[in-house]
This record gives structure tokens, C-alpha cells and sequence, in this order.
């Protein structure tokens, strides 16, 4: 019979004190790999720009590739580059032995992670690359294994103790093929002007694609706006108000620019006087909040909050409405 702990005692429990010994290895551990990283980033020369310069020029895609431990930091290196602007993709050395060496076109390079640079899986990847002349990049901490002396571009980690007390298990080795892959990926971010646009792009969904929603992407039409001309009479504001549902009606000048906002806030100000006889502009307020449709949408969600309203008309550059974003729109898209 399965026994469940009960969750409400579990959730009672006070956490237990704090080992000195066990925080001692812990901040050893921290220390170890931070001192790695220290020594990574000093090390870097000109094979890391030749890096660089060569998964810049690509035609084809950056192939990842690692057997255990580096093979499954090769596959969070792939999936960064692919976010990231570089076309990239994992393949299992093993796999590639049986077929799986297809996936590499003439146009791709290849970037292989071992920690000995002699894992005996990626003999036939390398073999690979070299007869068909696909570019390599090694990374290893050996400069003088295998995979160091066939790379194109050997990128050699410093010989930073691994941080488990018998030095074998891989850590600090794996950590920095991380940081160094990130490194890569940011580098080449930067190089391309790769921006939050551009990273929207690779991450439509989720909180991160929802809060880079642009306004343009979730504001109404200018062909569907309550619009009135300022001297109108507020009875034909209200049938243009009621009709749209928007809770409010843009108030156009002479050349259909936007000079005012009629809300529902100003009428409740104005329903003690002849309402419906009055001119939309002795109504509106002047010089409302407005945005553009370049704006982020949590910018202008930022200003509904700021003002305590419920839309934002948005304006071309000459001043005229060229749509009008709502905060039940930001609810729908999951910015608000």
C-alpha cells in the first residue's frame, strides 16, 4: 500500500536549521565554478572571434552536438542559438552513427562539446565534417585531443578543477560550456542588432511574448472608431458613443486630428445641463492620453493604470486616430 505523506503536515514544517557544513560545501562549490568563469573569460582570444565569424557567415544552420552530461548542455546551447537569431539544432552523436548524419547539409557547421575532446561517439561526426568539409568548432579543455587538433575553430576551456571532491563528475567543465555558448550567442545578438522585436518573434507565446506585444498588434481599426467633429451636437455623439461600445468618442479637429476624448466620465459631469444639446466640444476633454502603434502594450497599459482609464486612442504621425486599444483587449492577450 502507497503511503502519502499529508500535505497539510508537510506544509507545517518548519524548515530545518541551517548545516554550517553543509553551507561550507555549497559556497566551496560556488566559488570553484565563479573562479572557472573568471579564468574562462580571460582566456578568450582569437579563436573566439574566428567562433564568431564563422556562425555569423553561415548559409546553413549551427548543428549542436555532445555525448552525455556535455550532450545535454549541447542541447540548451541549440535551443539558445535557435531563440536567438542563429538556426540551430541538437543531434545525438550516437544517433548520427545510424543516419542521422543527413541533417548535416554542406551549408551548417557543426559545434561539438567534449570535456576530454576523445568522446569515442563523435569520431564519425568529426569524420564527417572533415570529409565533406563542414566547418567545426571544438569545445573541450583538452588542447591537445582529438577533437582540439580536427576543429576549424578549437575552443579550449581552462583546466578549472571540477568541483565535486573527487574532481570527476562534471561540473565546473559543464558550466563553463554553458557560459562560453552563451557568450557565442550573446556576442553575435549584438553584432546583428538583434532586438526585443526580434525576440518576440522566436517567442510568440508565453508571458515574455505576451509583454512584448506592440500596441499594433492588439488595438481596433481605424475604420471601426467612434469618431465626432467638434461641432457636432452631443446627441450625435451619443449614437456614435452607444454604437461602438468603447465607452468614450474621439473628438476631430479640422484637419481630422484628435482634439479631444468624450467618456462616459464626462457626461455624468455634464448630465445636470442640456446634455444632448450642447456642442462636443464645450464636453470633451482636451489633449487626452494617447499612443502610438509602435508602442509596447504594456506601455500603454501603463498609462490606462497611471490614469485610471480604459482606452487610448492611438495616432499616426500627423495627429490623426489610426486606431484605439482597450484594456479588454490587453485582458484578451494576456498583457494586462
Amino acid at each position: 500500500m502507497t503511503v502519502t505523506p499529508d500535505s497539510k503536515a508537510l506544509s507545517n514544517t518548519s524548515p530545518s536549521p541551517a548545516s554550517d557544513a553543509d553551507l561550507a560545501i555549497a559556497r566551496r562549490v560556488l566559488d570553484i565554478e565563479a573562479t572557472a568563469l573568471r579564468e574562462l573569460a580571460d582566456s578568450l582570444n582569437g579563436e573566439f572571434c574566428d567562433a564568431i565569424n564563422l556562425i555569423e557567415g553561415l548559409k546553413g544552420r549551427l548543428v549542436v552536438t555532445g555525448m552525455g552530461k556535455s550532450g545535454h548542455i549541447a542541447k540548451k546551447i541549440a535551443a539558445t542559438f535557435a531563440s536567438t537569431g542563429t538556426p540551430s539544432f541538437f543531434v545525438h552523436p550516437a544517433e548520427a552513427s545510424h543516419g542521422d548524419l543527413g541533417m548535416i547539409g554542406k551549408d551548417d557547421a557543426v559545434l561539438a562539446l567534449s570535456n576530454s575532446g576523445e568522446t569515442p561517439e563523435l569520431s564519425d561526426i568529426i569524420a564527417f565534417t572533415r570529409r565533406f568539409k563542414v566547418p567545426l568548432i571544438g569545445m573541450t579543455r583538452k588542447p591537445g585531443s582529438s577533437l582540439a587538433k580536427q576543429s576549424d575553430c578549437p575552443l579550449v576551456l581552462p583546466a578549472s578543477p571540477e568541483a565535486c571532491p573527487n574532481k570527476q563528475a562534471p561540473t565546473t567543465s559543464t558550466t563553463a560550456m554553458l557560459a562560453l555558448a552563451d557568450a557565442l550567442a550573446v556576442t553575435l545578438m549584438e553584432r546583428r542588432g538583434f532586438s526585443a522585436e526580434d525576440f518576440k518573434t522566436f517567442h510568440p507565446g508565453g508571458k515574455l511574448g505576451q509583454r512584448l506585444l506592440h500596441v499594433r498588434d492588439v488595438m481596433h481599426p481605424a475604420d471601426s472608431l467612434p469618431l465626432i467633429a467638434k461641432d457636432a451636437l452631443m446627441s450625435e455623439a451619443l449614437v456614435t458613443m452607444t454604437g461602438r461600445s468603447f465607452g468614450c468618442v474621439g473628438v476631430l479637429g479640422d484637419r481630422g486630428e484628435l482634439v479631444g476624448i468624450v467618456t462616459d466620465g464626462d457626461l455624468r459631469r455634464h448630465m445636470a445641463d442640456n446634455l444632448v444639446a450642447m456642442k462636443v466640444s464645450d464636453v470633451m476633454t482636451a489633449g487626452p492620453k494617447v499612443t502610438h502603434e509602435g508602442a509596447l502594450a504594456v506601455e500603454a497599459l501603463a498609462i490606462m493604470n497611471d490614469r485610471s482609464i480604459t482606452a487610448l486612442f492611438v495616432l499616426d504621425d500627423a495627429g490623426v486616430p489610426a486606431g484605439l486599444v482597450h484594456i479588454h483587449d490587453l485582458l484578451r492577450s494576456g498583457v494586462a
